[in-house]
This record gives structure tokens, C-alpha cells and sequence, in this order.
């Protein structure tokens, strides 16, 4: 279960207001001088493994923590359900968390090498509304104890779910426009699902039930 919803919040971190519209931009600067599909593909592939790097990396790093801390489980698992809520409420617009400010600055990406650090520097420098549910994905990753291993898979999840239609969007942006402009026009009720999923995430981390439902399988 933990795996889907991490996945799900990749998911929605691409068709959220911060990233979604901003898709011409990226296939302008992984297109280049107009040098063909190929090169398109090769750049916004290098950005992906740059933010899946990074993301993976700190899944390793919440993953680690959350082990250590095992032995206080279910502090931990209400202090990042509470941590998630509140990533929740600052997406609805109850309140503004400041440190989920995303990057102002336009990035060029002229070859594969400078894509891939496009991709570093993206996932250090999220946008607003990816940075909320990538907080989630951490989260999960530091509750219930889940090991470095299993941070890092999370987040490769995490990863996978925002970079798979991503990915799909650059290449065929013109037949998906349609489906984009649906997305796009729905804007407000995509982001009070959202803010949702995000608090009752949180609400199931908080009071154990991911772990409850974990250990019926393990």
C-alpha cells in the first residue's frame, strides 16, 4: 500500500499547477535548436535520473532514520502523519509554508550532462506543490522504521510516478493537449482532491494503520 500511494503522489505531482503548465517550457529546453525527438527524449530522460538521484538518495537518508528511531515507532509515525497533514493544509491554501518555495530561476539544458544537473537542481529546488508531496513521500519513508532500502524504493517510486508522464508529455505533448487542457481547467477541484489524499495519508501514518496494513503481508 505504501508503495502505490508513493507512487500515486508522483503521479500528482505532475499534474499539479506547478508542474503541468510549465511542460512547453521543458520540451523548449530539451528540444534545443529543434534537433529532433531523439535528442528530446535522451535530455529529459538524463533530467529524470537527476531528480531520481537526488530523491532516491534522501529516501536513503529518511529511510535510515526512520530505523533508527524504530524503537520510538509510534512518535515517529504521529509526528510525519502530523508533518504530512500539514503539508496537506498548506496545499488546500489554509496556511503558506514558506519552505516549499520552489525555484524562480528559467535552467537551459543544452546536452545531456546539463539536463541531468537541470534534474539535480529541480529536485533541490522544488516547486510548491511537488515539494508537498514529495514531503509526504519522505515522511513515509521515515515512519515505521522502513530502512534505508526500502526509502530508497519508495522514493524510486515516488520518482518513477512523476517521470513516467512526465517523460510521456514531453514526447507527445501535442496529442495529450487535449487531456492537458481537461487537467488545466479543473485546476481547483484536482487541488482540493489532493490537499485530501495528502491529510488522510497523513491521518493513516499517524495513527498506524500503514504499518497495521504492512504486517499483514510481511
Amino acid at each position: 500500500m505504501e508503495y502505490l500511494v508513493t507512487f500515486l503522489e508522483g503521479v500528482i505531482s505532475f499534474v499539479s499547477p506547478c508542474m503541468l503548465p510549465m511542460l512547453p517550457v521543458y520540451v523548449t529546453y530539451f528540444a534545443g535548436g529543434g534537433e529532433g525527438k531523439r535528442k528530446t527524449a535522451l535530455r529529459a530522460g538524463c533530467f529524470i535520473l537527476g531528480f531520481t538521484a537526488v530523491f532516491c538518495i534522501l529516501g536513503v537518508f529518511a529511510g535510515s532514520l526512520g530505523r533508527w528511531l524504530s524503537e520510538y515507532k509510534t512518535a515517529v509515525n504521529a509526528v510525519c502523519g502530523i508533518a504530512v497533514i500539514l503539508f496537506g493544509l498548506s496545499y488546500l491554501g489554509v496556511f503558506r509554508l514558506g519552505f516549499l518555495r520552489g525555484m524562480k530561476k528559467a535552467y537551459k539544458a543544452e546536452n545531456a550532462v546539463s539536463a541531468f544537473v537541470f534534474g539535480i537542481v529541480y529536485a533541490v529546488c522544488l516547486t510548491p506543490c511537488t515539494g508537498a508531496f514529495l514531503g509526504s513521500a519522505l515522511m513515509m519513508a521515515s515512519s515505521g522504521g522502513a530502512g534505508a532500502v526500502k526509502g530508497a524504493l519508495l522514493l524510486l517510486l515516488y520518482s518513477l510516478g512523476l517521470g513516467i508522464p512526465f517523460f510521456a508529455g514531453i514526447l507527445f505533448i501535442d496529442s495529450l493537449s487535449g487531456a492537458f487542457a481537461f487537467i488545466k481547467k479543473h485546476y481547483r477541484v484536482i487541488n482540493a482532491v489532493c490537499g485530501v489524499f495528502l491529510i488522510a495519508v497523513g491521518l493513516l501514518m499517524a495513527f498506524g494503520v500503514f504499518d497495521r496494513f504492512m504486517r499483514l503481508f510481511l
